[in-house]
């Protein structure tokens, strides 16, 4: 059985941090790619981060610079370290697994951005 865990989301002012983690089990973690993925009311499920089992990454334009995807294979673990937090960041963020026509997720983990 798969079961991807999420945690640390929470309330954050703007220009904060916060890291989220993402705890796998059920799979073979170091041959799948894993990503983060985020949902805000009203609007579509995107792309937040990915990395493939290769470790070649891919970050959403509007994360660059600011938002940092790592893996802990050795953990099963794949973290999120969002910087310099935006009002705009406020969502549902989903863990994601990823390996051909295999695709699993998290539960999420809600990330509000306010003052």
């Amino acid at each position: 059985q798969v079961q991807l865990v999420e945690s640390g989301g929470g309330l954050v002012q703007p220009g904060g941090s916060l890291r989220l983690s993402c705890a796998a089990s059920g799979i073979t973690f170091s041959i799948y790619a894993m990503g983060w993925y985020r949902q805000a009311p009203g609007k579509q499920r995107e792309l937040v981060a990915t990395e493939t089992s290769g470790g070649s990454l891919n970050y959403a334009d509007s994360v660059k610079g600011r938002f940092t995807l790592s893996r802990d294979n050795a953990k099963n673990t794949v973290y999120l370290q969002m910087n310099s937090l935006k009002p705009e960041d406020t969502a549902v963020y989903y863990c994601n697994a990823h390996r051909f026509s295999l695709n699993f997720w998290g539960q999420g983990t809600q990330v509000t951005v306010s003052s």
